[in-house]
């Protein structure tokens, strides 16, 4: 954690408005972890505001382990996810998207079923494989960013993500 995002935690622990920056530099990451687990973007929002409020709750207790402030939020969206499933019926329903008009409906429609088959794939695999290739392909993060909020070194992310890219093809074949 670089030395600014430490004051501001410091901040934040009595100051709504230094919890207010950190609620902006995060939330956007936030929502897209917890929409990629739920497929469902109204339950996402509801989950992400969650997150947000056991965070500003729970501010006092936060220590500082050295990693980003962000790997903390990640595990209490983790946390949260798995609260939903446990106490919501679970229904995943899947946004579909309009195509462009200049797009062949045809081809697109085969694209989103490739696409939902990969994800459905990815699903399936062990959960430490799971969550790399999630932050690392449908959250857009880095395998450094990856491993900071694993917990993991970015080698070890990358081998986990170089096992699940195997298993996948695999499976495709």
């Amino acid at each position: 954690m670089d030395q600014d995002e430490r004051v501001l935690v410091e901040r934040a622990r009595s100051d709504a408005n230094a919890f207010g920056i950190l609620y902006d530099r995060n939330v956007d990451a936030i929502y897209r972890f917890v929409r990629a687990r739920l497929g469902n973007a109204a339950a996402a929002e509801d989950v992400t505001a969650e997150v947000f409020l056991k965070a500003l709750r729970g501010i006092s207790r936060y220590r500082d382990t050295g990693r980003p402030f962000s790997c903390w939020l990640y595990r209490i969206a983790a946390n949260a996810v798995v609260d939903y499933f446990r106490h919501e019926p679970v229904s995943r329903e899947l946004s579909e998207e309009l195509p462009d008009a200049a797009t062949q409906v045809e081809a697109t429609a085969l694209r989103h079923l490739e696409v939902q088959n990969v994800w459905r794939l990815v699903e399936s695999l062990p959960p430490q494989q799971r969550v790399a290739m999630t932050l690392r392909f449908r959250d857009d993060r880095s395998a450094g960013e990856a491993a900071k909020v694993m917990g993991k070194s970015e080698a070890a992310v990358k081998l986990l993500i170089y096992r699940a890219v195997g298993r996948l093809r695999s499976e495709v074949a």
